[in-house]
């Protein structure tokens, strides 16, 4: 199956969020095609971060692009439906989180999201084995989960090729997607590996001058032709 066109997925994580309908406006006109959601519970990752009343805001706000949320709470079906009802396009959640890992990916679809896992750097990919049906989104994490502006773990980039190779084996239409210290001198590596979704918030947002809202276009720019360049 041919690989998925290239999404730059911003994190509004490491947005200002006095300005957040804003600042998702702005990286949008910029170029990034997917809105991306942390969801944090200071439970399952030390940190707390919003919930589905600011999904929905942006959705009231005229944010018509995909929403992807990424959900760091456990337990972690009680929070599917209000994110579904906000307006979430995609919904992933970690293994960990879930007593029913096919049961909450089927919830995911049967409320008409989009449904995916998440893979911490150590949590292997051998979950994926009897599920791959149901998930339209495999995302590995390059940092540990809960907070912003990690490097990179070297490590993912084999993690990735393995994933790609297991996607290609299945023939289903599953996205790859990658999270974690995403910045203009490694996007392209990391697309060759065989991601084809690539979330970045510091590396976006934390490049940023407050008062020059086209710089987002320089970034996005950036990004899109390392993207281009890359040999897949």
């Amino acid at each position: 199956m041919a690989r998925q066109a290239d999404f730059i997925a911003p994190s509004i994580l490491s947005a200002d969020f006095a300005r957040l309908g804003e600042e998702v406006d702005n990286v949008l006109a910029s170029g990034a095609d997917v809105v991306h959601f942390d969801v944090m519970d200071n439970h399952y990752v030390p940190n707390l971060t919003i919930g589905p009343l600011v999904c929905e805001a942006l959705r009231n706000h005229g944010v018509t692009a995909e929403i992807d949320v990424h959900l760091m709470v456990k337990p972690v079906d009680r929070i599917i439906p209000d994110f579904a009802k906000a307006g979430a396009s995609y919904i992933t959640f970690h293994p960990e989180a879930s007593e029913h890992i096919d049961r909450t990916l089927g919830m995911i679809r049967e409320l008409g999201c989009k449904s995916g896992l998440v893979f911490n750097p150590a949590t292997p990919l051998s979950i994926l084995d009897h599920v791959m049906d149901k998930v339209d989104v495999i995302l590995l994490m390059s940092v540990n989960p809960g907070f912003g502006g990690q490097s990179f773990i070297p490590e993912t980039m084999n993690k990735l090729r393995i994933a790609r190779k297991m996607i290609d084996d299945s023939g289903y239409d599953i996205r790859l997607e990658i999270d974690g210290g995403v910045k203009v001198n490694n996007i392209r590596e990391i697309k060759e590996a065989g991601a084809d979704m690539f979330v970045a918030g510091s590396g976006i947002f934390g490049g940023k001058n407050t008062d020059d809202a086209n710089n987002y276009d320089t970034i996005c720019g950036e990004f899109r032709k390392e993207l281009n360049a890359a040999k897949v």
